[in-house]
């Protein structure tokens, strides 16, 4: 197997495990594309402040992609689990 297949695999892997991985990847270079397009129509704006700018939006973004990630896990864990083991005893 290739480094190329075997990366690629491993990328499906984690997304399958982690769904909010692809989407914070996927949200940070869509805010960095975006902020890059308007960065021509910047004004008088210096050029660091719009860097700080598109880093914070980016990072934002992916915080937040990473905070729902984990609050899912969460209720997948500790609320839905145990119900579905509740559920399996009383069938017994």
């Amino acid at each position: 197997m290739s480094d190329y297949e075997e990366n690629e695999s491993k990328f499906m892997r984690k997304a399958k495990e982690n769904p909010f991985v692809p989407v914070g990847m996927a949200g940070f270079f869509a805010i960095v594309a975006w902020r890059l397009m308007k960065m021509k129509n910047r004004g008088d704006t210096k050029m660091s402040v719009h860097l700080i700018h598109m880093r914070v939006g980016a990072q934002g973004f992916v915080v937040g992609a990473i905070t729902i990630g984990v609050l899912y896990s969460m209720y997948k864990d500790y609320i839905v689990k145990p119900r579905e083991e509740q559920k399996a005893l009383k069938d017994k």
